[in-house]
């Protein structure tokens, strides 16, 4: 029942939220996310003693052999609360904020939520699919009514991305349902065909691409950029933090699993396309002036490595990647909030005109340089411990593959530390002169974000430990 209250809440208050006024909006979907989160925390006591019991199955279309089920594992519930922990962020960061149409915006945001968790839930392809959509489509919407200038042909751009990728997906989804002996979309069929290798080797395509938009990797990365840039930043947030963690979810729970010998025969492919991906991103960030599309190739680049990870084959990649879906989700929402408020503060993205906003916002540039370095792996902080097994993984695979990945490392600490220079320190102008500290409401999100860098960096083993029947599971058919 609670994996069932994880989709229903906001799923429910978001249709309540359209048509809202005035603080209404803001109050409910504030209310939602905390909701969702004490429920997240229910099933992770419950995880612990009777899994089971987070299985849930009813009958939902019999004619086409298809059910409403939905259940948690370690890395969907790890998922699970990484979206519930977002939403939080999102919502407590810009609750003194007002936009326009406040009811449709928190409407959208909410059942943008919903589909996510039903994402990371699902236990029937085409329930997966219909929760694929319902997270994709308010976010579409969100772009093309919040956005910047540029909102319209960026929000086509990403249309056409994601709905060619869903279309590959569905076509995919489709011929497996076809092969299935008791014509079943359920996640054991699927897991169970063992077709063969020729078959599987043109499927995996159809599905790899389809989370590779997603994710995105080389080289289909190109609506990313764009569409963080134009996109409200409260929705970039969930975009990069979240949203991007449906593709590697779904090569991890659907992909390997169900086509595991064309994962092998194409996993070398995938492997090179990542780090590709890893360096050419890094090289883009470096020479970056605006603040949002920095931080967009860096999340490439992040982005890439743990697809490398995936690939690699082994226990301590697999692990690394899980663990590190979540640390870098934390800390891309955490950048992502330090730029609204500058953003909200200033009127720029510019990094050029930055400079010196340490003397007159002292809170906000010790948080920022906080979560950059755990952005880039610093020992101790939570960014460090996905990467160590991540490069571990790539290690017992090939030397050279991870010798290159390793190039994003110092790339990163290039771009990073380049950015803190140009924003946060140097000289002051008549500008940054007018940057005032953080409001209470920032302080809390980005507070709540470095404790859970620190906690993480130091004990990562809860997470380790929460990780590890999938790990195993995706380690043994693979």
């Amino acid at each position: 029942m609670l994996t069932v209250l994880l989709i229903l809440i906001p799923l429910v208050t978001g249709l309540l939220t359209f048509g809202g006024k005035g603080s209404g909006p803001k109050v409910l979907g504030l209310v939602s996310s905390l909701a969702s989160l004490a429920v997240v925390a229910g099933a992770l006591f419950q995880f612990q003693s009777a899994p089971e019991g987070l299985q849930v199955t009813a009958a939902w279309i019999p004619q086409l052999g298809s059910t409403f089920s939905v259940g948690l594992d370690g890395m969907g519930l790890m998922l699970c609360l990484l979206t519930a922990i977002a939403f939080l962020l999102v919502f407590i960061t810009i609750y003194n904020r007002d936009y326009e149409r406040p009811g449709s915006f928190y409407g959208l945001m909410l059942l943008s939520q919903a589909g996510l968790v039903g994402v990371f839930t699902a236990y029937d392809a085409l329930l997966f699919y219909v929760f694929w959509e319902l997270a994709l489509i308010p976010v579409y919407f969100l772009c093309s009514m919040w956005g910047g200038e540029k909102r319209v042909p960026v929000t086509f751009k990403f249309f056409i991305y994601t709905f060619t990728g869903s279309l590959l997906m569905l076509v995919g989804i489709i011929y497996l349902y076809l092969q299935s002996p008791d014509r079943s979309f359920s996640y054991a069929s699927f897991t169970n065909l063992n077709l063969p290798a020729q078959e599987q080797s043109w499927l995996f395509w159809l599905l790899f691409v389809a989370f590779a938009i997603k994710m995105p990797i080389f080289p289909f990365h190109t609506w990313q950029p764009d569409t963080y840039e134009q996109s409200p930043t409260p929705v970039t947030m969930i975009l990069s933090g979240v949203m991007v963690k449906m593709g590697l979810f779904g090569v991890l729970r659907w992909l390997l699993p169900v086509l595991p010998q064309g994962a092998f025969m194409w996993a070398d492919v995938a492997i090179v396309l990542s780090v590709i991906g890893i360096v050419y991103a890094s090289c883009i960030a470096m020479v970056q002036q605006d603040f949002k599309r920095l931080i967009a190739y860096s999340s490439i680049a992040h982005i890439g490595l743990m697809s490398a990870a995936i690939f690699a084959n082994n226990e301590q990649s697999l692990q690394g990647i899980q663990v590190q879906m979540f640390n870098h989700g934390i800390n891309i929402i955490g950048l992502w909030i330090v730029v609204e408020i500058i953003q909200q503060r200033l009127k720029v993205k510019n990094m050029e005109e930055l400079g010196g906003i340490a003397q007159y916002a002292p809170r906000m540039a010790i948080f920022l340089v906080i979560i950059a370095l755990a952005n880039i792996a610093l020992p101790l902080t939570n960014g460090f411990v996905g990467e160590f097994l991540m490069f571990s993984g790539l290690f017992q695979y090939n030397i050279w593959v991870m010798a290159v990945a390793g190039l994003g490392i110092i790339l990163a600490a290039v771009y990073t530390l380049n950015m803190l220079q140009k924003v946060i320190f140097g000289e002051s102008n008549s500008l940054t002169a007018t940057t005032t500290d953080l409001q209470n409401t920032e302080l809390v999100a980005l507070s709540l974000i470095v404790i859970v860098i620190l906690v993480l960096g130091v004990y990562p083993r809860p997470m380790l430990e929460l990780v590890s029947s999938t790990t195993e599971l995706v380690n043994s058919v693979f």
